[in-house]
């Protein structure tokens, strides 16, 4: 069942029905999982140290890339304790992999 969808980001349409595709492999594979938010204080401490290491490393253009910013965002979600603020790091870990997706699309692309 196809339900239209209206995306004004160039790229959306395509990252989200991959994203779908994906998804339903998953589900087939593994069913519908549930696993805990977050864990402990030690992770989060690492989250964190791991987080100011690339947010560092993201400063240099030298260094920079687009792993070391999905990265930081990974981390920075994983330190987060706030529910509603993890879930905010979330959606930025999903438009950081849609603007990777996007830049690797173009013709152009960098390898």
């Amino acid at each position: 069942m196809s339900y239209p969808a209206l995306f004004t980001t160039p790229g959306m349409r395509n990252f989200a029905e991959a994203v779908d595709t994906e998804r339903q492999r998953q589900l087939e594979k593994f069913g519908d999982q549930h696993h805990p938010i977050l864990r402990g204080p030690s992770n989060q401490e690492l989250f964190e140290r791991l987080a100011h290491g690339l947010r560092e490393a993201n400063a240099d253009s030298a260094q920079r890339c687009w792993m070391t910013i999905l990265l930081e965002e990974a981390y920075e979600a994983g330190a987060e304790r706030n529910l509603a603020k993890f879930r905010e790091e979330i959606v930025q870990i999903a438009a950081v992999c849609q603007a990777i997706l996007t830049d690797l699309d173009r013709p152009e692309a960098r390898r």
